[in-house]
């Protein structure tokens, strides 16, 4: 098992995703005509904007939460710990650039899961990458492989990450056994997500923007006490990211090990590209009725989770001395240890209670996007459902009792394929996002509110549902 999970990451992070997921970031940032700095207001109108009359869907806050839920968790503390030991302070530069670039994919993949999406049976909207890989491309096989992936990686393996940091965290700081916190946490998420996703969104939306606030304002307090060393901080980032004074900082792996750790460590962080957000964001009722505007919505999130939480985590580290080259302090226990200089000892209860919100909001937005994929399969209903909450549960178990390398080289070998699989399917159907976006701004342009028109789109006929997008709406 080690051996062939060591080969896939071999191949997808040293050959494939490293460059594949920047350059496709840069491609559609070109394509779309650097649509995220150039309308980066766009987003946050987008996300104000409710829908109380569709009881099909969800509304643009409740995805953002929803998908934020699943992006802000171990990875913008743990992560973020583990791409600092690995790769050095550089490994961030390259997580900014992931996001950056990354704001256009993300916009782009959930615009064409809003285009494309469906209703089950409880006239539910669902929808995702295994849905435009089936109906855009017609490759109704790849959108299964792309399912079963999902399945494997969001509903199993990324659950198990998330519960393997509260019960370290937890271990550290209250000295809890893991196999309780475990039986906690999987307890606890068995109420919320034996409720559906509805359910999963009433939460979210009222624990990620809490635990989202109250993170930054601790980092914005620490940056407060040591504001005159940030800019000596920026600059060792980028210089780091370069390989330029590395050896000064004690970090000898230089550009390769900063770029492979930021842009890996990134891609967990804010999965853009990896076709997990657009789950959620098919399920949304978009407002305007326009694929784009939910495609806005998504890309806030990337910002949101490595440019604001991820930078806010670096800084709190790096400000705290306690990044030490071979020390063996890495993940949750260096960041603990980071708080621990910046307030004392309550700093390792802070990041305990951090990570068990983040992680625990991660793991049921997570199985949200393994329901979707299972709607796809035609098993979203009844005793496979059961089974696969159940599912859940049990890996949150065994999660908890597991090391940090194997379950993370696990999850990095799962979403390799997804987004490569993502990846390709995107950029073969790049020509309606960028038709799509034209026809947005276009209408705005001439003062109107964009709305969808399926009769502009003669090339949809017959892929897309013709209820869900008819101008009545």
């Amino acid at each position: 098992m080690t051996a062939t999970i060591d080969f896939l990451n071999t191949f997808f992070w040293g050959y494939v995703l490293i460059y594949g997921l920047l350059g496709v970031g840069i491609f559609f940032t070109i394509r779309l005509k650097f649509l995220q700095f150039v309308h980066f207001g766009e987003m946050f109108r987008l996300v104000r904007a409710s829908s109380a009359t569709d009881k099909s869907g969800i509304t643009p806050f409740q995805a953002l939460c929803t998908s934020l839920a699943s992006r802000v968790g171990t990875g913008n503390i743990a992560g973020v710990a583990v791409a600092l030991y690995l790769g050095g302070p550089g490994a961030i530069f390259w997580m900014w650039m992931v996001a950056l670039v990354g704001m256009a994919t993300a916009y782009s993949e959930s615009t064409l899961a809003q285009l494309y999406k469906v209703k089950n049976r409880e006239g539910q909207y669902r929808g995702g990458p295994a849905f435009y890989i089936a109906r855009g491309l017609g490759a109704k096989w790849a959108g299964a492989v792309f399912s079963v992936c999902l399945i494997l990686a969001f509903g199993l393996v990324f659950n198990a990450v998330q519960a393997n940091s509260i019960a370290d965290a937890m271990e550290g700081a209250f000295g809890l056994p893991k196999l309780v916190t475990g039986v906690v946490v999987a307890a606890i998420s068995g109420v919320v997500i034996f409720g559906g996703i509805r359910q999963i969104a009433r939460v979210a939306e009222v624990i990620v923007p809490f635990m989202a606030i109250v993170y930054l304002l601790m980092a914005f307090y620490v940056m407060a006490v040591h504001v005159t060393e940030i800019p000596g901080i920026i600059g060792l980032i980028v210089a780091n990211a370069f390989g330029i004074g590395e050896a000064a900082a004690g970090f000898t792996g230089g550009l390769a090990a900063a770029m492979l750790n930021g842009v890996k460590r990134g891609l967990f962080s804010n999965e853009a590209g990896m076709g997990s957000a657009p789950n959620i964001a098919a399920v949304a009722t978009p407002n305007p009725h326009h694929p784009s505007s939910q495609g806005f919505v998504q890309a806030l999130g990337v910002f949101i989770d490595t440019i604001l939480i991820c930078t806010a985590t670096a800084v709190m580290i790096l400000l705290s001395g306690m990044l030490v080259p071979d020390s063996g302090v890495t993940g949750t226990q260096l960041t603990q240890a980071a708080m621990q200089v910046h307030i004392g000892s309550a700093g390792v209860a802070f990041i305990a209670v951090a990570i068990f919100f983040f992680a625990f909001t991660s793991i049921i937005s997570n199985y949200s996007y393994s329901e979707n994929a299972m709607t796809f399969l035609g098993i979203g209903t009844g005793v496979p459902i059961l089974i696969m909450r159940a599912g859940v549960l049990v890996m949150v178990l065994w999660g908890s009792l597991q090391t940090v390398g194997t379950v993370f080289d696990a999850a990095d070998a799962s979403m390799g394929l997804m987004a490569t699989i993502n990846l390709i399917a995107i950029v073969l159907l790049s020509g309606t996002v960028a038709k799509l976006t034209t026809d947005y701004f276009a209408q705005k342009k001439a003062g109107r509110e964009p709305v969808f028109h399926a009769a502009n789109y003669p090339e949809l006929q017959g892929k897309i549902d013709a209820e869900i997008w008819s101008d009545r709406r």
